[in-house]
């Protein structure tokens, strides 16, 4: 199918959106990027014009022709199924089921407890201190990364990725979730496997390319 008039409605430091991005690197397509800033005038997903992008007021976003495409992770299934090469999921189905764990551990179980909204409800209708948000951050991100780790140190399916020597969705929602975790200043050193998987993962240029100081709508470093 063809991959012309892809469009990804991003924000540059959108875990979720980091994922999309380092899935259409790894396939190598072309895609416009239309940035939603999630902070500008009270978040620009919240206007009526995103809602009728997305009723969720959330990024990413992929249009792929007429068709608009939510959630990230079925994102990157729908890459998968529609461009299957180069593969973001093994052959095997027990090997796909790992990777659709571990990516769901991230996507489903650590994320949603440190995204945006839920720290900005935390701010501005609990009025919680900062110190107890990041507290409550790292809480979530230490506890599901030591779960990671467990599942990822000595397994035989672990490679020089998540899942043997070839990047996968696991993959692709893992560097996001470790970029994250430094933004709050969550001590990894008790996780080394997980940061050795990073390390392969942003070797390589497709995940180069997806960091958030790299997008068309980060800020310009002062």
């Amino acid at each position: 199918m063809s991959a012309e008039h892809l469009r990804l409605y991003s924000y540059w430091r959108s875990s979720a959106a980091y994922r999309v991005r380092i899935g259409l690197n790894l396939k190598q397509l072309p895609y416009e990027t239309v940035p939603v800033h999630l902070l500008r005038d009270g978040g620009e997903q919240r206007t009526e014009a995103f809602r009728d992008v997305n009723p969720q007021g959330l990024v990413p976003v992929l249009q792929h022709g007429e068709r608009l495409m939510r959630q990230s992770v079925a994102i990157l299934e729908y890459l998968d199924e529609t461009w299957p090469e180069p593969p973001l999921l093994p052959t095997a189905a027990r090997d796909r089921q790992r990777v659709r764990a571990i990516a769901q551990a991230i996507a489903c179980d650590i994320h949603p407890l440190n995204n945006l909204r839920v720290l900005q409800y935390f701010s501005h209708g609990w009025h919680v201190p900062q110190p107890e948000r990041d507290a409550w951050v790292q809480h979530w991100i230490q506890d599901g990364f030591a779960a990671l780790e467990a599942m990822l140190a000595d397994h035989p399916s672990t490679g020089t990725f998540c899942e043997g020597n070839t990047p996968t969705i696991a993959d692709c929602c893992l560097v996001p979730q470790v970029y994250n975790a430094r933004r709050f200043a969550v001590d990894l050193s008790p996780y080394p496997t997980i940061l050795r998987i990073e390390k392969a993962c942003l070797a390589l240029p497709a995940f180069e390319a997806a960091r958030p100081e790299r997008q068309p709508d980060a800020p310009e470093a002062s």
